[in-house]
This record gives structure tokens, sequence and C-alpha cells, in this order.
């Protein structure tokens, strides 16, 4: 099972939980998670007017033997507005940092794909480039 917790932050709302938005998917082959701005497809949807979130920004899907993988799925720009982190830890050992954006000298880029820790957890920020505002996506993956 992955159990994703959304919050989205504006400004001086630094810190809030309110408007927090829950999903979780069985870890099925198959099984996908998705973050964005449209309603029709993401499990997790922003605000509309946040442009700097692609329509369908983040996908979380499920492979062979239950494996989760999440990727920063490639919008309509040719650069991203948004900047990608991601801070992971899987039970019993120290966490992980990757960067998942061009900027800022992180292993993997715009439209990248990287592995969920099996049983562990951490968070994905997506903040934008031009206002304060982020996106805080938390996951945990359950064995």
């Amino acid at each position: 099972m992955l159990e994703l917790t959304m919050a989205a932050v504006a400004g001086t709302d630094a810190g809030s939980t309110a408007g927090m938005l829950m999903a979780e998917a069985p870890s099925e082959p198959g099984a996908v998670l998705r973050v964005g701005r449209d309603r029709a497809v993401c499990r997790l949807a922003t605000p509309e007017d946040w442009l700097f979130v692609s329509r369908v920004h983040l996908e979380f899907r499920c492979g062979a033997g239950g494996a989760w993988r999440v990727t920063w799925l490639r919008g309509s720009q040719p650069e991203p507005s948004a900047e990608v982190r991601l801070t992971f830890g899987a039970q019993g050992s120290a966490p992980g940092r990757a960067q998942l954006g061009a900027q800022g000298g992180g292993p993997l880029g715009y439209g990248a794909t990287a592995e969920l820790p099996r049983g562990g957890s951490g968070e994905i920020v997506v903040r934008d480039r031009t206002s304060p505002r982020s996106l805080s996506v938390g996951f945990y993956h359950e064995v």
C-alpha cells in the first residue's frame, strides 16, 4: 500500500496543514496515483491557477513485486517553472536526498523517475520558482 498526503502552502501559510488531502493505492502492479492540476485524472489536485504545477505533475506507479516509482512528468514547457525535491528514508537506514530538477546539481532531471524505498517514507516538495508557493507530498510505502 502506498499512502500519500498533500498540503499546499502559499506565502505566510508556511507550516499550515489546513486543506491536507490524502490518497492511497494497493501495491499491485499497474496501480497509479497522480498529482497535478487536472482533477479528472489526478487523485491529489492543486488549485487550477497554480500554473507551476502541471496538469499531471507527478505520477506514482507500482511495478512488478510491489515496488513504487515516482516520475516528474514533463509538461508542455521545455523548462519547468517549478523545482522538485525528494527526501526519503527506508526503515533502519539513514535518510537520502535526490533532487528531481535540472538545477541544483541533483542526479535526476525534469522528466526523471526515482524508486521509492520499500517500507519507507519521505516527502516531495514542488516549489514555485516565481512565487512563495509550494506543494508538499508526503509518502509512506507500507509493506
